[in-house]
């Protein structure tokens, strides 16, 4: 599979890791052309990526899949804000109308021989019934009925079916725990860096990350490799969510689940953070995936475990106590009932 001359398509280039995988792949000896395609173009250095401005909703695409002999395309199109995209009715037609399009044009192309998706462990959603490790052929407990998660499961759905329709091509769906690194800005990272960390109280999320730069191995050791299937990737181990923020040195104040909806309600007008429901769920319950096909099956191997991947992401940020720590340390001291009231936590009272 790995032979010279190879030709592949990335799709969601315009965002960092799209950029950044593209550039890896021109850069591979068995890679003989790389073509980038977005409807934006990317704001780094491409190398010595071909872009295409293209928009995957449009039947164009098959066209470049035509014209450029692609024999692997990777699918890293699928968005996890509404703010990114302009709203959640355009994500939606870009995360599920987009890959319909883009396997439309799969599927025309007699000379395609891989395709790639980036998914995401978020399809499992987070429920307080879930199990301690979700496999590769579980169902969520509860499924999503919006957003992202919703995306994921009808993106899934549908690369499934084109599996089906066209068993020549070798399909891989790696489902990526929350993607980490110091570059990387996503719904979760922006809520890590947020001065003060809001969380659920009576409640510690169990955690799982992927380093950023461990997703670029995977996606390039998924493209060199002759196998298919849906695939776990994670670093090994779990981080609960009150050891991140103690590793952060950052307060966290605890409050009510529905009070966390309302301060992220917040701090999305405030373009701080992005908080939806399923954000709120996975900070409340977290979530865990078994990794072992990814070892058996695909053959990787990580370099960073969830612990190092998150120290990576927290080393340049700066702790956040001093005057923060005062004024929560005072908000606590005047509240009556601690029975009743948030729990704040990381407060020096001495």
């Amino acid at each position: 599979m790995a032979s010279a001359g190879r030709v592949v398509l990335v799709t969601g280039v315009s965002r960092d890791l799209g950029r950044k995988f593209a550039r890896a792949a021109a850069a591979d000896p068995d890679v003989s052309r790389v073509i980038g395609v977005d409807a934006v173009p990317p704001r780094g250095d491409m190398g010595d990526v071909s872009f295409v401005r293209a928009d995957i909703r449009n039947p164009v695409i098959a066209k470049v899949i035509v014209k450029e002999d692609v024999d692997t395309v990777v699918h890293m199109s699928v968005i996890s804000t509404p703010g990114s995209a302009g709203g959640r009715n355009t994500m939606k037609e870009l995360n599920v109308i987009g890959t319909m399009q883009l396997l439309a044009a799969c599927q025309k192309a007699p000379g395609l021989r891989a395709l790639i998706v980036k998914s995401t462990t978020t399809v499992y959603g987070a429920s307080s019934r879930d199990p301690a490790m979700f496999t590769e052929d579980m169902e969520p407990r509860r499924s999503a009925r919006s957003g992202y998660a919703k995306d994921v499961a009808e993106v899934e759905g549908y690369v499934r079916g084109f599996a089906r329709r066209r068993p020549d091509v070798r399909v891989a769906m790696l489902r990526a725990a929350n993607v980490i690194g110091p570059g990387v800005t996503s719904p979760l990272t922006s809520y890590f860096r947020l001065p003060v960390i809001p969380t659920v109280l009576g409640h510690d999320a169990r955690l799982q990350f992927l380093h950023e730069r461990d997703l670029l191995d995977v996606l390039r050791h998924a493209t060199h490799t002759d196998v298919s299937g849906t695939f776990n990737v994670a670093g090994d181990g779990l981080l609960m969510l009150s050891q991140a923020v103690r590793r952060l040195q950052r307060p966290s104040i605890g409050l009510p689940s529905f009070a966390v909806g309302n301060v992220g309600s917040v701090l999305r007008s405030a373009r701080m953070a992005d908080f939806s429901p399923e954000q709120t769920a996975f900070l409340t319950y977290g979530r865990g995936v078994d990794t072992t096909r990814m070892r058996t099956h695909l053959g990787f191997e990580p370099s960073y475990s969830t612990a190092e991947a998150f120290a990576d992401f927290a080393a340049p940020l700066a702790a956040t106590g001093g005057r923060t720590d005062r004024v929560l340390a005072r908000l606590a001291e005047r509240l009556p009932d601690p029975d009743a009231v948030p729990a704040v936590e990381g407060v020096d009272h001495g």
